[in-house]
């Protein structure tokens, strides 16, 4: 391909890169959307191959094909053992792997030492710099945040001593070796240095925020591994790569700040390892008396019922409820009651995680709504089914000192009646005791949530 059959088609993979986006924004439009990107970056891959400057190197194309050849065998594999569950993880290890190609391009590129300009050396040493700080700080924050939703390492946030003036001195002594590294034309030791202290202050970076922020870590690594894979474009003089990037850390920047704003919490605060926002540690447990019930008696209730909203979390997705849930919706709707869902914006490990789930149980669209459309209509439901949801629906929240202080949830307990689907009495990935358990209202119907929600769905 001629170089501007190649520009022709990454402008077209751009557009639909940035259709791909508008699509994933709506649920309806979802599946058309990833038929976008699916087609973009297909474009986007044959145009590179077939551009002159692949297509020049003999021995590099075939070791190139090789190497895409091992690499879809990998990842045909894996898509197929991932479970939906497990979807975050793989999201987090998919951000590190951009991290560390971001690491390895622009070692390579410093390597390569091409003959520029003074001007231009200078520009290209930047690039070189802040494209591996980058793509280190991404590649370790991924690994961490893999291991927390892996359950490998704690939820819990590290606390270490003057962590935050760590971060910043980590920061300072960068921003010193940047500007040693460019006055001396590069220096092997300084860049050695800085990628030691990027992979550092990325893994302590993301190890000092809890659990509780997980998901808006997620995609703010999102964010930064889009920004490293535009650094990785600049580098290689790839102008899709840095449209591509740059769309892909915009997008995650904005839906970060989206869901610290749905969280009530400082987006500079949680991408700065949670500075500023240290909870009060309290030592006090929630105590109570506990009600239990059992399936037929939920199933009664709800026969009974007018109205009923149904809230899921990451324990609805680990026991593989969803089509069990459907059940029960499709039961009751047919009966005349009233069944909505509604959905917390960090509910599971990832945006859009149950709502993913529920589309795949074939609930109808327009009964998910989210908890800002739904938390006002708690007070006129008469049942609340909370299946394995926990720190999203946590009264805890409204408590000063709590380490979800704060975080706007959904209010169920404000409801006639609610009902919590859980194995145990174990905390939620928080580690906050949930005082939903023990009021008045509150019914607990312990075990396994989809043959609970089978045996419901039975009874109806």
């Amino acid at each position: 391909m001629q170089a501007g059959m190649v520009t022709t088609a990454y402008i077209i993979a751009a557009v639909l890169f940035i259709l791909a986006l508008a699509g994933l924004s709506q649920q309806e439009s979802a599946k058309r959307g990833i038929w976008y990107g699916i087609a973009g970056m297909g474009i986007a891959l044959v145009a590179t191959l077939l551009s002159p400057k692949v297509i020049g190197l003999s021995t590099g194309l075939s070791y190139i094909i090789i190497a895409m050849l091992i690499g879809a065998v990998i990842g045909i594999y894996l898509a197929k053992r991932v479970e939906m569950t497990e979807m975050p993880e793989l999201v987090a290890m998919l951000h590190s792997f951009v991290g560390l190609a971001a690491v390895f391009v622009g070692i390579n590129s410093y390597l390569d030492h091409p003959t520029l300009e003074p001007v231009m050396q200078n520009i290209h040493l930047v690039e070189v710099f802040l494209g591996v700080f980058i793509g280190a700080v991404t590649f370790t924050g991924s690994i961490v945040a893999f291991g927390k939703l892996r359950g490998i390492m704690s939820s819990k946030a590290l606390n270490l001593p003057h962590r935050h003036k760590l971060n910043a001195l980590a920061l300072v002594v960068s921003a010193v070796m940047l500007t040693q590294f460019v006055n001396q034309g590069g220096n092997d030791t300084y860049l050695i240095i800085m990628t030691v202290i990027a992979l550092i202050f990325g893994w302590h970076l993301v190890a000092s925020i809890g659990g509780a922020d997980m998901p808006v870590v997620v995609s703010m690594l999102n964010s930064y591994s889009g920004w490293a894979a535009a650094a990785a474009g600049f580098l290689l003089g790839n102008d899709l790569l840095i449209v591509t990037g740059a769309l892909v850390g915009s997008s995650g920047a904005i839906l970060s700040y989206i869901m610290c704003r749905a969280m009530n919490r400082s987006f500079i605060s949680v991408i700065a390892g949670g500075f500023g926002n240290d909870p009060i540690a309290s030592d006090e447990e929630e105590e109570g008396e506990i009600h239990s019930t059992t399936a037929e008696e939920v199933a009664g209730m709800l026969t009974s019922a007018k109205s009923v909203i149904i809230t899921p979390g990451y324990g609805m997705a680990v026991a593989q409820a969803q089509y069990q849930v459907q059940d029960i919706t499709a039961s009751l709707r047919a009966q005349g009651v009233n069944v909505r869902f509604g959905i917390h914006p960090v509910a599971g490990r990832l945006p859009g995680h149950m709502n993913v789930l529920l589309a795949e149980a074939k609930v109808p669209y327009d009964i998910v709504l989210e908890m800002d459309e739904i938390n006002d209509d708690f007070t006129d439901t008469d049942v609340v089914l909370v299946i394995g949801a926990n720190d999203t629906v946590n009264p805890a929240a409204k408590k000063p000192g709590s380490p979800i202080a704060g975080m706007p949830i959904l209010h169920v307990w404000e409801a006639k009646n609610v009902i919590v689907f859980k194995r145990g009495m174990a905390s939620g990935y928080a580690g906050v005791q949930n005082p939903l358990f023990f009021m008045d209202n509150t019914r607990m119907l312990f075990g396994d949530a989809k043959d609970m929600t089978g045996e419901i769905a039975k009874h109806l």
